[in-house]
């Protein structure tokens, strides 16, 4: 199968404006990720959050210009957080005051030290479903309880069964925590402004604390907005937690900034010094270079994730109709609906078995999942082609 690929001259010229098809299969299959490493050569692995892009040129000069002066030392100072709130001012025209901000190693290493200031043993912590899955993994290993608030049937939040886990999680009087998905991992969905600003009211009237991961937020398609949550009203006593890491493909040089509503600026505050510790000094300079002058990159990104959003739709309808998609309106993640295949609870154990494709399995995501599987779009387009090729032929 990799044979034909390869004969049709496949995989991406070295050279052009999208990153996403700039680099063979030959190349990629160099390194060493989990995404590579994880399956064997012969299988397209289209399951964890990596894109297959070359780094942004300021990341990469930043970088080399750290190893070449010997700046590999620890981090200090507050460049990522300015940078990072130029990025929001530009972008989403949203103000972080850097006062409220900290450093923290990753978005979820971030979340959990929130947690701890704002949850006790024993409390609950409401997740969304289908969610990414370490949101359950890490709330639990906090011995926190974890309740779910599925999505509706359009993949959006449900205000209705918000408010009865909300409600759920602080009967008694107990403490509770919101880990909002912002945009929406595995679905893709950009939240709006005013489904956010029912959250927070949500949240206010039963006093539950919001931590938004909002680490796909720069990687929206073209003309839709992202909402930053604490930019909504009543978000005051929320959190938010960004980063580089996935709109430039930086999960090997680990940062991330925990920023504090002026409600919650306290209790951001009291996050112990040495959590800061832990940040890559790396990470800070690849991920400030990013935020400061990596936006041209990253628009050539979301163009090519556009054109395979559409790619997909096309490819899925011609040799996969019975699967049923709702193209996202953000992140590199396709949710595929495989119900209709009659595979089992997880379809992408058929895929990777049959097929040589590795997809994430749907039923990790929660409830929801089950029939269902994810797909990581950020690829050249002829993979994509041919692993949907390979995905149909599994059948």
């Amino acid at each position: 199968m990799e044979d034909a690929i390869s004969a049709a001259g496949a995989l991406g010229a070295p050279d052009g404006p999208d990153p996403l098809s700039r680099l063979t299969l030959d190349r990629l299959r160099r390194r060493t990720s989990v995404k590579w490493r994880r399956h064997p050569p012969d299988v397209l692995p289209l399951w964890v959050a990596e894109m297959d892009v070359p780094p942004a040129e300021p990341v990469a000069a930043a970088l080399i210009r750290a190893a070449e002066t010997g700046d590999t030392g620890y981090a200090y100072g507050t460049g990522y957080a300015e940078a990072l709130a130029a990025f929001a001012r530009d972008r989403w025209g949203h103000d972080i005051d850097v006062a409220r901000t900290k450093p923290v190693p990753d978005v979820m290493l971030g979340a959990v030290e929130i947690l701890k200031q704002v949850t006790r043993p024993g409390d609950t912590v409401v997740v969304d479903a289908p969610v990414y899955q370490p949101f359950r993994e890490f709330a639990r290993h906090l011995d926190r309880r974890v309740a779910e608030a599925p999505l509706g049937a359009d993949l959006r939040l449900d205000p209705e069964r918000l408010a009865d886990a909300f409600r759920g999680a602080t009967a008694g009087g107990r403490r509770a925590a919101y880990l909002l998905c912002s945009p929406q991992n595995p679905t893709g969905t950009v939240h709006t402004a005013e489904e956010l600003a029912a959250v927070a009211a949500l949240a206010d009237r039963h006093g539950v604390r919001v931590i938004a991961d909002e680490i796909h937020a720069p990687l929206t398609a073209r003309g839709v907005r992202f909402t930053p949550y604490l930019s909504v009203p009543g978000a005051g006593a929320g959190f938010s937690l960004m980063s580089a890491s996935k709109a430039w493909n930086l999960a090997g040089v680990k940062a991330a900034v925990a920023v504090a509503g002026p409600d919650a600026a306290a209790d951001l505050a009291a996050v112990p010094a040495e959590v800061g510790h832990g940040v890559s000094h790396l990470g800070v300079l690849a991920h400030t270079a990013a935020f400061r002058d990596g936006g041209p990159w990253l628009d050539a990104v979301r163009d090519g994730l556009d054109r395979n959003r559409l790619l997909l739709a096309r490819l899925l309808a011609e040799h996969l109709p019975a699967v049923r998609h709702i193209p996202a309106e953000g992140t590199y993640l396709a949710w595929l609906d495989c119900r209709g295949l009659g595979l089992g609870d997880d379809p992408a154990a058929v895929f990777l078995e049959r097929g040589r494709v590795a997809l994430t399995p749907g039923p990790e995501f929660g409830s929801g999942g089950a029939g269902y599987a994810r797909l990581n779009l950020a690829t050249s387009p002829e993979v994509l082609t041919e692993a949907v090729r390979r995905m149909a032929a599994a059948l």
